[in-house]
């Protein structure tokens, strides 16, 4: 898993100080606990960067989603040009390690990934969509066929859907019952063969007997 701070250069020249000292209380609150609470592995830091390893695609966007849920809770009452998000690029593929780094296009896809996400986003490839299919309740936005920048090959990409979701659109709000009386009219079926019975379209009857009323 790859991420970084979108517009992290931005941030620091409009306040340098305030937003290492954010960083620094985001890392401590949430990323460090997330990461250790779904088996990640640090690898590296590189200024705004992470890089982290995990042994299950599961517990790799099991974290990354904890992540943006959380960074989205924390952005909620800050000004759009003054918030901290980032943007997060996982992989599933063989790495190299050495010296406690790792290694390899494994590594290199990831972040080339996180670059296509967008600020508060997850992309993953197809190896990990594939993966996690029927395992997670999460869901993925085909971006088609990506050519990476030093990959030789494609790679389908996903957008995965992040962010918590409203009360609105988790729950049908029950409607409120009047407080009075309501009475709705409903039209007659003729079940019978007179035709002296029917009801022309506009819901006069020919017949001289009153319709009928529901109360409800």
């Amino acid at each position: 898993m790859a991420a970084d701070v979108a517009g992290y250069s931005r941030l620091l020249g409009a306040d340098e100080s305030g937003t290492l000292q954010a960083l620094k209380a985001i890392r401590a609150e949430l990323i460090d606990p997330t990461i250790a609470a779904h088996n990640g592995r640090l690898v590296k830091t590189t200024g705004d960067g992470l890089l982290v390893e995990f042994g299950s695609v599961v517990d790799a966007l099991r974290c990354a989603t904890e992540m943006q849920a959380g960074m989205a809770q924390r952005d909620a009452p800050t000004p759009a040009d003054k918030r901290i998000e980032y943007r997060i690029g996982i992989n599933m593929g063989d790495i190299v390690v050495e010296d406690g780094d790792i290694f390899g296009d494994g590594v290199n896809i990831a972040a080339r990934l996180e670059a296509l996400a967008e600020p508060g986003g997850i992309c993953v490839s197809a190896r990990v969509q594939e993966d996690a299919t029927g395992r997670l309740d999460l869901a993925f936005e085909d971006m088609g066929e990506q050519a990476l920048k030093n990959i030789t090959r494609p790679v389908r990409a996903y957008r995965i859907a992040t962010g918590p979701v409203s009360a609105a659109l988790q729950e049908t709000p029950d409607l409120a019952l009047p407080d009075k009386p309501s009475v709705a009219v409903l039209p007659f079926t003729n079940m019978s063969a007179d035709p002296e019975q029917e009801f022309f379209a506009d819901g006069i009857s020919r017949d001289p007997r009153p319709a009928q009323l529901c109360t409800v």
